[in-house]
């Protein structure tokens, strides 16, 4: 190592060090940032903007319409490349920054990767208070970048140049964790980004990164092998983390071996195939009627790469009480969850290292399951049909379930589609479902769909990217249609209209409230109420669109998209009230009044505690 330095502002610093991290991902030596998503201001163009003007061709900037999202573009880049991968956002100080804290807590939710390189106000304060500064009169160091420690893995504020030669490798450590892993946040004073440092030069030199694997405590495993080893009814939650280890073999290969049933988180919907004689379905609340039948009975439950959220658990109530937990997971924090046996690690090493010799569940527990399986296909094939019924948007995932290509990415997000694509969408190939309901993001449906494609182009340029989306997601959340013409980046978008936010009123009657405020037609303040025309409003983002009239339509619309060499968005009303899928169901705890005036919330109330006695207490 020589003493040579290199001035630069540090700015350029930041830039020049990105675009010098490589990683290997599949036997491919790339880089480790894939570019990054900006909308300039004056707290990021004059200095930020000239760094990354030197460095267009390496590191791709994309411009974005709106900030949040931007973050969900880069969390569903850094999804379909399996947190191998990331890219970098970059805000103004001010309005523009705040914008970028949904699309941050949704990428901490996620456990995904997404550096924040956002400005700030200035640090000698001088001009203050600047445009668009918030005062904090007792603390004139708080301002909205403050905001993202709530919402950052890793979070800080350059107050020197030299201080990102710590900053962004702890930044790029943490976005590589497996247990840690999150978005970074980093804060740049618009003065600080101008000032220059004489950096290192080996501080610039080539790095190729590698993602750790943590081989799991001999006694932790010897634990969890005890367990399996004396289980009658054994069950695996297959979860994301399955994926992002790049375990799936080797967790196909141990079911098989065994003889164990599997099911799946809706963060582990494409773990396995539909058609896998082992694949009892998806779990939980938004689940399968034979997954739950499964996850009622079993007594061992091995739980792989999953942070058991309260959709996978039924809130605690999918389990037998009895039922003894082990979590495989890089992360303590969730293999530890409800008084689980941990095995905290990698679970590729995980699985390889849990030798059951030939244990194998009892024939007529895998049978059971199977049998469970077999009837909840025939149900689901039956939901998707078309037929003499009002269209549904199971009918509309049916459609391109028998259409699209193994490899398509099916994307989805907040309102009713992920509870429905979750229950019905019979996966083609391994990784392609991207239903985001970590965070449940109204709005991620389309920007996450130009994020995904972006990756998806990388690496699969024949596939395509196609996204259900509901109309109030479309209406908070539809610009980048804009950003996926403007780039070149073809999408698929269904945009199925129940005049409203019908899933909210679905829950809003089901606990025996009146529809209000969610469904157009129930709003109050809504004088004039009329259907928008989202066919012609694509068209005006340089899209091609058509409206449907049912499902026999849809699929011939759906074949003219996926021949379409640009975003084609297709349209169908589909009905608030009939057509839900209304199998597979757990229990969900949701807060009800305890009185009311109402004796329909009262009884919907009282009905809804009635399973709590199910619910595991912690334990």
């Amino acid at each position: 190592m020589t003493d040579a330095t290199i001035r630069l502002t540090t700015a350029q610093a930041i830039i020049r060090y990105l675009d010098s991290q490589y990683i290997v991902v599949d036997g491919v030596q790339m880089r480790l940032c894939g570019g990054g998503f900006g909308i300039f201001g004056h707290g990021n163009v004059t200095c930020l903007g000239e760094a990354l003007y030197d460095h267009r061709d390496t590191l791709p900037l994309y411009r974005g319409q709106n900030e949040q999202g931007m973050g969900f573009a880069a969390a569903a880049y850094a999804k379909q490349w399996l947190r191998q991968r990331f890219m970098f956002c970059t805000a103004s100080a001010g309005p523009g920054t705040a914008n970028l804290l949904t699309s941050a807590a949704l990428a901490h939710a996620n456990r995904l990767p997404v550096l924040m390189l956002c400005g700030d106000t200035f640090l000698t304060r001088l001009p203050d208070p600047v445009l668009q500064q918030l005062e904090h009169f007792g603390n004139p160091t708080f301002g909205v970048n403050d905001a993202f420690k709530s919402v950052s893995r890793y979070w800080d504020r350059i107050t020197h140049p030299a201080q990102i030669m710590q900053s962004l490798p702890a930044a790029l450590s943490t976005m590589l964790d497996p247990a840690d892993c999150g978005p970074a946040f980093i804060g740049l004073p618009q003065d600080v980004q101008g000032w220059t440092y004489d950096y290192p030069e080996a501080f610039f030199a080539k790095r190729v990164h590698h993602i750790r694997r943590a081989a799991p405590d001999e006694d932790d495993v010897a634990a969890a092998v005890a367990l399996l080893k004396g289980a009658a009814r054994p069950m695996i939650i297959a979860g994301g983390g399955v994926q992002y280890s790049g375990a799936v073999a080797e967790l196909t290969a141990f079911a098989e071996a065994h003889q164990i049933p599997v099911v799946e988180t809706i963060a582990g919907r494409a773990n396995m195939l539909a058609d896998h004689p082992l694949n009892c379905g998806p779990i939980g609340v938004t689940g399968s009627d034979s997954a739950n039948a499964v996850a009622e009975k079993a007594d061992v439950i091995l739980a792989v790469g999953t942070r058991l959220q309260d959709f996978t658990t039924g809130s605690w109530t999918a389990f037998a009480k009895d039922a003894k937990i082990i979590g495989l997971n890089a992360a303590r924090h969730d293999a530890i969850k409800h008084m689980s046996a941990p095995v905290v690690g990698d679970a590729k090493r995980g699985l390889a290292a849990m030798a059951l010799d030939d244990y194998a569940a009892p024939t007529d527990w895998t049978s059971f399951a199977q049998s469970a399986r077999a009837k909840w296909d025939a149900y689901v094939a039956e939901n998707v049909a078309p037929g003499n019924r009002p269209n549904s948007y199971a009918q509309a995932i049916g459609v391109v379930n028998d259409l699209c290509d193994p490899r398509d990415r099916i994307v989805a997000a907040a309102g009713g589609l992920p509870a429905e694509v979750t229950a019905n969408w019979r996966t083609l190939d391994i990784g392609t479902v991207d239903v985001e309901f970590g965070f449940s993001c109204m709005g991620y449906e389309i920007a996450g769909g130009w994020g995904a494609r972006i990756a998806q182009a990388e690496r699969e340029p024949d596939a395509d990217t196609i996204v259900f989306t509901g109309d109030g997601s479309y209406l908070l959340m539809n610009s980048d249609i804009y950003s996926s013409v403007l780039t070149g980046k073809k999408l698929i978008i269904l945009v199925l209209d129940n005049g409203g936010f019908a899933v909210i009123n679905k829950l809003q009657n089901n606990t025996g409230n009146e529809s209000f405020n969610n469904l157009i037609a129930d709003t109050p303040t809504a004088t004039a109420p009329f259907a928008v025309d989202f066919e012609a409003h694509a068209v005006a983002m340089g899209a091609a669109a058509e409206t449907v009239a049912n499902p026999a339509e849809l699929g011939e619309a759906f074949k003219r998209a996926k021949a379409s060499d640009k975003t084609y968005v297709i349209c169908m009303q589909v009905d608030p009230y009939e057509g839900w899928t209304t199998e597979g169901h757990a229990w969900w705890e949701v807060g009800t009044p305890h009185i009311s005036g109402s004796n329909r919330v009262t009884e919907a109330h009282e009905d809804w505690e009635s399973s709590r006695p199910k619910q595991r207490k912690g334990i």
